[in-house]
């Protein structure tokens, strides 16, 4: 802490000032990544109730730690867009800083006489990111959307689960997620761009165009074949073996990714003619007799245990893995090791554990604590004050 109460921020990112005026996930998402970098965030919020997630649980002691998640280490100011004064407040906030972050539904900035062509003539040095359901342009460019509703329509629930069972939502908010980390990755060009030229720019990302990019494989395959692929379960659409196989006590990832490591996977679980077996020899006749090598697979790891056969394969070097459930992976040894589960001391919820940050800058510290999320318009005062008002 400095001698006026406020964070001290380090990182490649600061003195960057961001104004976030963004909420729920996919905004708030990509201004944290970008307070873990160092930038200063100052999250502008609606009077009396704030950020939404601020009323999603988990609650602790009366706060939602899912907010704590998402938005520790940010600063807060209630401001009433409608209104006059906080207007002229926001004016003064934007006017001091690099980066302004919204994920309204497009129209929503440029009624409030906000959009990227009024500001940018008025404060040409702010860079501008939107992140919306589907972008601003397009036929959808108006309609609303959650992050499932994209990842129903960008096709990821398609490919997800097992054959033959109702479509699957991915377990975390892929939709929200993805689109949050490729703002960021575009503001962090952006910043560089003006930095190289002067220009501040606008950033544009649509939820629905991320979902897209993150189809990778399945995309190409409908691309070659002209037919849709369909869910899987926990295997490789083109890779074998690679995928979960059951064990005497649960279930193990093995992930042989080449012809060498299906070698070393063969003569580790004492089967080396298995490398010679025409049905195995290459990874495309694999792929053809995936179901029959599964099941001599598994006949050999329903023998043992899951930390039997991992210390077989780590021994093998086969990249193989458990299925954690959350709590173990987050105890997991690794995680302490990348110092990725910090801790937050809320004057409101007592410490409190949170995900740390997995970008690692060699150069800059990665703190064991952060600041905690603020209170609605905890910060009031000292912007007001910095502002001169």
């Amino acid at each position: 802490m400095a001698a006026d109460g406020q964070t001290v921020r380090t990182g490649p990112l600061s003195g960057i000032t961001v104004v976030d005026v963004s909420r729920i996930l996919a905004g708030p998402y990509c201004t944290l990544m970008l307070a873990e970098l160092g930038a200063r965030v100052i999250k502008v919020e609606t009077p009396e109730t704030g950020d939404d997630a601020r009323h999603y649980g988990p609650f602790v002691n009366g706060k939602s730690a899912y907010f704590q998640s998402i938005n520790r280490g940010k600063e807060s100011i209630a401001l009433n867009l409608k209104q006059d004064d906080d207007r002229a407040i926001f004016d003064d906030l934007l006017a001091t800083a690099d980066v302004v972050v919204e994920n309204f539904r497009p129209g929503t900035m440029e009624k409030l006489g906000y959009g990227w062509d009024v500001l940018h003539p008025k404060y040409p040095k702010l860079i501008y990111a939107a992140a919306s359901g589907f972008g601003h342009s397009g036929p959808d460019m108006t309609r609303p959307a959650y992050d499932m509703v994209v990842q129903g329509m960008g096709g990821i629930m398609s490919v997800t689960g097992h054959p033959g069972t109702p479509p699957t939502r991915i377990g975390m908010s892929i939709g929200d997620i993805g689109s949050g980390l490729y703002t960021a990755v575009g503001l962090l060009s952006a910043l560089y761009h003006r930095t190289m030229t002067g220009e501040a720019t606008k950033v544009d990302i649509g939820m629905f165009d991320c979902q897209l990019a993150l189809l990778e494989n399945a995309a190409m395959r409908y691309f070659t074949s002209g037919v849709s692929p369909g869910p899987l379960g926990a295997r490789h659409p083109s890779i074998t073996p690679f995928e979960a196989f059951e064990t005497s006590d649960g279930y193990i990832i093995i992930a042989a990714g080449n012809d060498s490591l299906f070698r070393k996977m063969a003569d580790g679980l004492g089967r080396p003619d298995w490398k010679d077996d025409p049905r195995f020899v290459s990874n495309p006749v694999r792929a053809e007799n995936v179901e029959t090598l599964k099941v001599e697979i598994e006949a050999i790891l329903k023998t043992d245990t899951t930390e039997h056969w991992m210390s077989v394969l780590d021994v093998a070097g086969v990249p193989a893995g458990p299925i954690n459930n959350i709590g173990q992976a987050v105890n997991y040894p690794q995680a302490a090791a990348r110092n990725m589960i910090v801790d937050v001391d809320d004057p409101i919820t007592g410490p409190m554990k949170v995900i740390g940050n997995p970008i690692k800058i060699s150069g800059f510290a990665d703190p064991t604590t952060r600041a905690p999320a603020p209170n609605l318009d905890q910060d009031r005062a000292t912007i007001l004050k910095e502002i001169g008002r």
